[in-house]
């Protein structure tokens, strides 16, 4: 989508020229635009003989009011930008694909790469993927999550943790391997990736059934950790009350099973977690993965395969397999979430923010319990790949480009 003149003001450029790599001020520093949201395009769906299981399952309504954002460049200095953290003091934590970690300052300035990560297969979807972090109080505990080389051209998802300090740059320290999937595959697709940290020391790790047809059935496969949630503890030790805990090996990692790519995961207030995970064409499903649950990944879906013939038997039901919440046909191709919880954008406060893809922009849901009420597109022209909130209650997002920005969101009014 492409923004209209009614749609957005451009604002000065206070940084119009190419600055320094790495430690200068970067490239339209302050630059900022007004964007109105709109509700969903009434685009033909892939699938349009297909039926949703209840009323509001897809193409909700607008929402009542829409919003007026303000979007603010921070930088446009990032090469592939992955994932975006937000520390108490106001920086950045920003993977690029390549496979550098680095740190963004409040005022914009893009620092030199953090040492120590480890080697990345940055093939197609690969890379150093998400980062995740946990402060409490001088303690800053970090994760990331990467396409990590496996022999025979092989590669997996795998996470790694450690601890980190600087008051400017980071160094990273302690980084140990948490996490591998197994198997590992010759595909350069489908890695999922989000980590989150949740209470008790517990770490959520979403993965992809790695797209390719031979390794779809996986993802019905609890002793393989393709198109999984895994639950664990964060030195990478199982839980005691997983779901599949007693059968031990992989099984004992899962959570929830029968996904297919899963790029945006977010908990709620009450420590819920909720995932949206990429359809094919059609088929971008809103969950909210409940223990030992079977998501239906390839039995059941909604949408269809990329050659426009149907996935498996082409059904979207089945006894013993979950509906999605919410689906999107044609897709948005999800990637970041957070549940809303700030005061700056009231209106907003436990709303789903889901960045686009294909829609280039955000995605807004409202809820009613765990039913979506309302889907409200904010269009920024660029493929949005993370969301983060700031602890000022602004949003922050990452666009996959080269020339990858970190936006600021603020209320325009």
């Amino acid at each position: 989508m492409r923004l209209s003149p009614t749609a957005c003001l451009i604002a000065t450029t206070v940084c119009s020229i190419g600055c320094s790599d790495d430690d200068g001020p970067p490239a339209q520093q302050g630059a900022s635009i007004i964007v109105n949201g709109s509700g969903a395009p009434d685009d033909d769906a892939n699938a349009p003989d297909q039926k949703p299981a209840f009323s509001e399952q897809t193409r909700a309504k607008a929402p009542t009011k829409t919003s007026k954002v303000k979007v603010e460049t921070i930088t446009s200095q990032l090469a592939q930008p992955w994932a975006v953290e937000v520390l108490k003091d106001g920086r950045f934590l920003v993977t690029e694909k390549q496979g550098r970690l680095r740190v963004v300052t409040a005022e914009g300035r893009v620092l030199p790469p953090i040492e120590g990560i480890p080697k990345v297969d940055d093939r197609g979807q690969g890379g150093l993927l998400d980062v995740a972090i946990d402060e409490r109080g001088d303690e800053l505990t970090l994760c990331i999550t990467y396409a990590e080389p496996r022999e025979d051209d092989k590669n997996a998802t795998a996470a790694a943790c450690g601890t980190a300090t600087g008051s400017e740059n980071l160094t990273l320290s302690g980084l140990k391997t948490v996490f591998q999937q197994e198997p590992a595959w010759e595909s350069d697709k489908h890695f999922g990736s989000r980590l989150l940290f949740a209470d008790d020391d517990i770490v959520w790790i979403t993965t992809g059934e790695r797209s390719n047809p031979d390794s779809r059935h996986l993802s019905q496969d609890k002793s393989a950790a393709l198109g999984k949630v895994i639950r664990l503890k964060r030195d990478g030790t199982v839980p005691s009350d997983n779901p599949f805990a007693a059968d031990g090996g992989v099984a004992a990692q899962v959570w929830s099973y029968g996904h297919r790519n899963i790029q945006s995961a977010a908990l709620d207030a009450d420590g819920r977690l909720w995932t949206v995970e990429h359809g094919a064409r059609g088929g971008d499903e809103l969950n909210r993965p409940e223990a030992g649950k079977n998501y239906g990944w390839p039995v059941i879906t909604y949408g269809e395969d990329y050659s426009g013939t149907p996935i498996g038997s082409g059904i979207t039901e089945k006894e013993g397999m979950e509906q999605p919440l919410y689906y999107w046909d044609p897709v948005i191709a999800p990637c970041g979430m957070v549940v809303y919880s700030g005061d700056l954008f009231s209106e907003w406060r436990g709303n789903l923010l889901i960045g686009g893809l294909v829609s280039e922009g955000l995605v807004r849901l409202t809820l009613d319990g765990d039913r979506v009420t309302s889907e409200e597109r904010l269009s920024l022209d660029a493929r949005v790949r993370d969301v983060a909130q700031g602890p000022d209650g602004a949003v922050y997002l990452v666009t996959d480009e080269d020339e990858g920005k970190l936006l600021k969101l603020t209320p325009a009014d």
